[in-house]
């Protein structure tokens, strides 16, 4: 357990010169993938590129299983064919959607994202909402729209990551303000959809709750395979299938 305080505290503190105005925003602005947020640049989205670890095709279902506090959840990702513009950009709605074992839904989400010209893979915003076991409409709180009341749009995956990628995901102060550290390559790794092989590894921090560190893992060609948390929390998700229609 020490160790693992240990490994958020490092982590915190590298990613942590992401946030606006700070020296590591500042020299990162406009360096392709780098994902500083505000002022990183004039990404171009006239010819999408693809980003292999984030792939968004259309018509594409993944399925995992896993469980958060103590309770046990099963998640849907489904690329949509829907659209949103959001300052001037055409990006895809990927709903996601979280229920309990008894098949009530816990949560539901729409999630806007678009790849630029580079390939690098940038987050809008979302609208989310969670609910009670009786379908009653708990709180919206993690919504945000980047331009909507300082709303930043943020890099998700860069075109090319490697380790030592540091970069800012979303932000909306106080509301969405994850960020991520790449330091894993060509890991392989068993899921109950099956071995996946060179897998990307990232730690994922938010500002918002400083003591929680994910560890993820992304496959090319399926996006997120594996999801733990390894600090603060008890999160962790699992692949179990993946379908294209």
């Amino acid at each position: 357990m020490q160790a693992r305080r240990v490994v958020a505290g490092a982590v915190a503190a590298l990613v942590a010169g992401l946030v606006p105005g700070s020296a590591v925003a500042g020299a990162q602005a406009g360096a392709p993938g780098s994902g500083a947020g505000p002022g990183s640049g004039s990404p171009e989205f006239d010819h999408p590129g693809r980003n292999v670890y984030f792939p968004l095709v259309p018509g594409t279902v993944s399925r995992y299983r896993g469980s958060a506090d103590g309770e046990q959840l099963r998640e849907t990702v489904t690329v949509t064919r829907r659209h949103r513009t959001i300052q001037g950009v055409r990006t895809t709605v990927v709903l996601d959607v979280l229920r309990r074992l008894d098949g009530s839904l816990a949560e539901r989400t729409d999630d806007w994202y678009a790849i630029d010209d580079l390939g690098n893979v940038w987050y809008f915003g979302e609208a989310t909402a969670t609910y009670d076991r009786h379908g009653h409409l708990q709180d919206r709180e993690g919504s945000w729209q980047s331009g909507v009341h300082g709303g930043r749009r943020g890099i998700v995956m860069p075109a090319s990551p490697h380790p030592t990628n540091a970069y800012r995901q979303e932000f909306d102060r106080g509301t969405a303000e994850d960020q991520a550290w790449i330091v894993q390559r060509h890991l392989r790794v068993t899921v109950p959809f099956g071995v996946v092989e060179e897998g990307l590894r990232s730690f994922e921090w938010s500002r918002l709750e400083p003591n929680v560190l994910s560890a993820k893992i992304y496959a090319p060609g399926l996006g997120i395979v594996r999801e733990r948390d390894v600090a603060g929390g008890d999160e962790t998700f699992d692949l179990v299938s993946v379908t294209r229609h």
